[in-house]
């Protein structure tokens, strides 16, 4: 599960009690991050602005961007870098061996139709951001076309998503360490509620990931994949593909909305726009470039996994560390080991930064419980937010070492809270680029996109339902009680 980031600055920012109400300004534009991202690096927080170009690539109106006098620097290499480093994150490490699991090795057919899917949602998103730059993400783009309220609900689908989510990922991070140690399931989760508890308690000391780990998190996770597809090269057996889809095509159709945690990330860039070097063309161009290698890496891992059998069981959520070890033996193991927990542990921090931040908006917002935003009384950190995802996380590594629910069904209910994220998102942008033919267009074919791959959620897609229903009957309660 992307980040601590503030829309134009690498860093979580520090709360202090003496700047509460200023502080829940900041916050309520902060990022909702997706799955793994890195921290964008720090560009200052001046005020600024700068004419965004429309929808139809003509220049626009006047935007505030957040970023006074920072000159455009950032040429089509820089932002292709960029958009690789926001959507490739720890999905990878997961996703490959539970999709061919779940659909065989027609999964393949699924990552194949998913990075065709995700063109015209990334290219809605990039025009989203250069049109209006606000620090706020997706969430900034729903406040923008249909009010505070529908913003502050895809603020709590995020909260709500990272309890859950951190925990897949700390899993993930201990059992690739498992395969090489032959660790039971008891020192599994132990390291995973390791990994869930470190950042938080980091975090309670105003902890930040630096803006220049984005650059090393790219560098691993980029390394790490092209090991494993050339260690793993030699073994592909192509009997290996037969028979193709031995689940029926709804298997090939779920395993679609699975990996749609593969490929959240588009929105991560939009606070940077104001510094494209020529953004009417590098903006949609750089999305393009990005989706076409994004595609090609996970059309790789997927054909290699499938190809040389790296899955099945316990060995769908270690596939990556199988591959390597074929060829490398048990030092590609630790190599892919290392990296992972590398990869995780960053995440998690990043997530549980935003998220806990998120939770003091929240809370400031009046929409979520005052408790939510309980500060640190002497490092003036957001320890309401920290100590919920604490208890979330815990509950959920509980439910897990119980087999009371898999791995694979834990992942898709924060999955389903990111694919309604992106319904929002998509929905923002037919309001927003109405005015310009492919802006509304690529909108309203990703939004038709994201409803149509919803059903196939299964029961996961009722949690975000579930948590809308609540927060909408929780407001109804505080409206009468006002009135009373």
């Amino acid at each position: 599960m992307n980040h601590a980031r503030k829309r134009g600055s690498g860093a979580a920012a520090q709360i202090t009690p003496q700047g509460k109400q200023a502080g829940a300004e900041a916050f309520r534009t902060e990022a909702l991050p997706g799955p793994g991202k890195p921290i964008a690096p720090d560009n200052g927080s001046n005020q600024g602005t700068h004419a965004a170009p429309g929808a139809d690539g003509r220049p626009g109106e006047t935007v505030v961007d957040g970023r006074s006098g920072m000159r455009p620097s950032l040429g089509l290499p820089q932002i292709v870098a960029l958009y690789l480093g926001s959507v490739i994150g720890s999905g990878i490490l997961l996703i490959p061996g539970l999709a061919a699991e779940q659909a065989g090795p027609a999964s393949i057919l699924a990552w194949l139709a998913m990075s065709i899917l995700v063109v015209p949602m990334a290219v809605t998103m990039g025009w989203l951001a250069a049109r209006h730059p606000g620090p706020g993400g997706v969430s900034h783009f729903v406040r923008l076309a249909y009010g505070a309220p529908y913003g502050n609900l895809t603020g709590w689908f995020f909260l709500l998503s990272v309890p859950l989510g951190g925990p897949v990922l700390a899993v993930t991070g201990a059992r690739y360490l498992a395969v090489l140690l032959h660790w039971n399931a008891e020192q599994v989760y132990l390291t995973a509620a390791v990994i869930v508890l470190l950042p938080l308690l980091l975090n309670v000391y105003g902890l930040h990931l630096a803006g220049r780990l984005q650059t090393v998190v790219v560098a691993v996770i980029l390394g790490v994949l092209v090991l494993s597809v050339t260690a793993a090269v030699p073994h592909v057996d192509t009997a290996r593909l037969t028979p193709f889809m031995p689940h029926g095509p709804l298997s090939v159709v779920q395993a679609a909305g699975l990996m749609f945690w593969c490929f959240i990330g588009w929105e991560a860039v939009t606070h940077l726009s104001g510094e494209f070097v020529d953004p009417r063309r590098n903006a949609v161009r750089g999305i393009l470039w990005s989706a076409g290698i994004v595609a090609l890496v996970y059309l790789a891992v997927a054909f290699t996994t499938v190809a040389t059998g790296s899955y099945g069981g316990e060995n769908s959520a270690a596939s990556l560390s199988l591959m390597v070890q074929r060829s490398l033996g048990a030092a590609g193991g630790w190599a892919v080991a290392v990296a992972a927990l590398f990869i995780c542990l960053a995440a998690h921090n990043a997530y549980s930064s935003a998220a806990s931040r998120t939770a003091y908006a929240l809370a400031q917002e009046g929409a979520a419980p005052k408790w939510l935003g309980a500060l640190h009384p002497r490092y003036g950190t957001p320890v309401g937010g920290l100590l919920f995802i604490a208890a979330g996380s815990m509950a959920a590594l509980l439910l897990l070492y119980s087999e009371a629910v898999s791995l694979a069904e834990l992942i898709a209910l924060p999955n389903a809270a990111f694919i309604a994220t992106y319904i929002g998102g998509c929905m923002a942008g037919v309001r927003l680029l109405r005015d310009g033919r492919w802006g509304r267009r690529c909108a309203g074919l990703s939004l038709a996109a994201v409803l149509a791959l919803y059903p196939f959620l299964g029961w996961p897609a009722l949690f975000p339902a579930g948590a809308a229903a609540i927060l909408f009957l929780r407001q109804v309660r505080r409206r009468n009680a006002n009135q009373v």
